[in-house]
């Protein structure tokens, strides 16, 4: 069995030509193509699997629901015996989920596969960003964080089209065979080339002290620039289309705009994260400075026409992809490695609580104002994070050396 060397060891000079990283990005993959080739399908060429829109809701609320619920959890499980049995477990139930629906081939099992594919995804994802911190030094982590939100950027891309196109050939049941298949194979490819990363000796930790770490800015702001960011995402994802709908827009442009926004957090966050290493950013400039671009690419969409829908593409996909690999960098380094899943897992409880929080806002504000003040509602918020995370003081290490 490999065994991985110790936080702050060397490590291999290049990210791209380490072979460790790979399942840990294919896990990342993983986790967002699943989430949103199932999801974005359900409604659509299911065969009547899905009767109504309060059905349609509930399917997607499992999901969602089970990993809110279970990453903090699955979080501490990963410090308590390891990431990798964690992430290889929950690659295997992942599959084994996805297998259900394809052998029962019923839709009353649909509701136990998506429960059990968020329960999976619970647990093998913090144990992957977990990994990804624990195996690299600090200097690095800036890079590996953005190559390993790349890859969930394009599991997001890629998700919607290939899952159309799997049910346009063979329906749900073969979406569901894939999904079965990628977790199995990655689940294979960690195990074999991910090396051990053995629990570390903790001291005992209280509820109250738990509270005062998960209370400090190291562990809050860039927490909630991690939400904010995904709270955007989704909103642009579920709101653009509408947007552009309303302008006269057809579905191929209103669709190539969500696809710009997604390619350009795929290609930002890399970028992003080699910056913070080589030290030409630092964690409190760009979380500052990723969440103005956002706020503005959310207030784009009130310029007419086809301009302002892919400016908003352009700038919250360049916005979020700096926020992505910058907070879970800063999140590492202000996290004792003995709690590293534990962090990751609360953070990306964060991250759901934004993904649900951010259409949720504007949408109750367009009901009752319009969605360009739904928008505006969103964008303000995220204008308020600047101010916070430059008045944060570096000692509360907010900041990554």
């Amino acid at each position: 069995m490999t065994t991985a060397p110790a936080e702050g060891a060397s490590a291999p000079p290049s990210t791209r030509r380490d072979p460790r990283m790979w399942p840990l990005y294919a896990a990342g993959f993983t986790t967002a193509f699943g989430a949103h080739a199932v999801a974005a399908s359900l409604g659509t060429g299911s065969g009547g699997v899905v009767p109504s829109l309060l059905t349609l809701g509930l399917l997607l609320a499992l999901y969602d629901g089970a990993e809110v619920l279970l990453k903090p959890v699955f979080g501490t499980v990963a410090d308590r015996v390891g990431a990798r049995p964690v992430l290889v477990a929950g690659l295997v139930g992942f599959a084994a989920a996805s297998a259900v629906f394809v052998v029962a081939d019923d839709p009353a099992w649909l509701w136990a596969a998506r429960l059990g594919q968020g329960a999976a995804a619970s647990a093998f994802s913090p144990a992957a960003s977990s990994l990804v911190a624990r195996l690299n030094p600090a200097a690095r982590r800036g890079r590996v964080f953005g190559s390993y939100g790349s890859f969930k950027s394009v599991g997001y891309t890629l998700g919607p089209l290939l899952g159309g196109v799997l049910i346009h050939v063979g329906g749900l049941r073969l979406l569901f065979a894939v999904t079965a298949a990628l977790g199995l194979a990655v689940a294979v490819w960690a195990l074999l080339a991910v090396p051990a990363v053995p629990p570390l000796p903790r001291t005992r930790q209280t509820v109250l002290d738990l509270a005062r770490r998960l209370g400090d800015g190291g562990f809050l702001v860039p927490t909630a620039a991690l939400a904010g960011a995904t709270a955007a995402l989704s909103v642009g994802v579920g709101f653009l289309p509408v947007t552009g709908a309303d302008a006269g827009l057809g579905p191929v442009v209103t669709g190539a705009a969500v696809s710009l926004l997604a390619a350009t957090a795929a290609v930002v966050q890399p970028r992003a994260g080699r910056a913070l290493d080589a030290g030409r950013l630092d964690v409190r400039t760009g979380l500052g400075v990723g969440l103005l671009v956002t706020a503005l690419g959310l207030l784009a969409p009130l310029v007419p026409d086809v301009a302002g829908l892919l400016l908003a593409a352009v700038l919250v996909g360049a916005g979020t992809g700096v926020i992505t690999p910058l907070g879970f960098a800063a999140l590492a380094a202000s996290t004792p490695p003995e709690r590293m899943g534990q962090t990751m897992g609360t953070a990306e409880l964060g991250r759901e609580l934004g993904d649900a929080g951010g259409p949720l806002l504007v949408a109750a504000v367009a009901t009752v104002a319009g969605l360009s003040l739904g928008y505006v509602a969103l964008a303000a918020l995220l204008a308020v994070g600047p101010a916070v995370v430059l008045a944060t003081r570096r000692r509360r290490g907010v900041k990554v050396p």
